[in-house]
């Protein structure tokens, strides 16, 4: 194979990339143990179950079977789960 010799280009201003003063990641690894804590000292799941029994709501059931058991794994298996 031959070397190129075309310069490598600076895409960065090719693209639109909007200032913002908010973080680029969220940190939900270090976030999330915090929610979970905060929803547990308010007993959050408590009152989402007794407010579903008070309004006589049907419990939730998802009945999600085996991943891929008509075949081999594809990307409409993916688009089934993500959707």
């Amino acid at each position: 194979m031959t070397e190129s010799t075309a310069p490598e280009r600076d895409y960065r201003d090719t693209l639109f990339l909007p200032k913002t003063e908010f973080p680029m990641r969220a940190g939900l690894p270090k976030a999330e143990p915090e929610w979970i804590k905060r929803w547990d000292a308010l007993g959050l799941y408590e009152k989402l179950r007794a407010d579903a029994k008070s309004r006589g709501a049907d419990p939730f059931i998802l009945h999600d079977g085996p991943p891929y058991a008509n075949g081999h794994i594809h990307l409409g298996t993916a688009l089934n789960k993500i959707i």
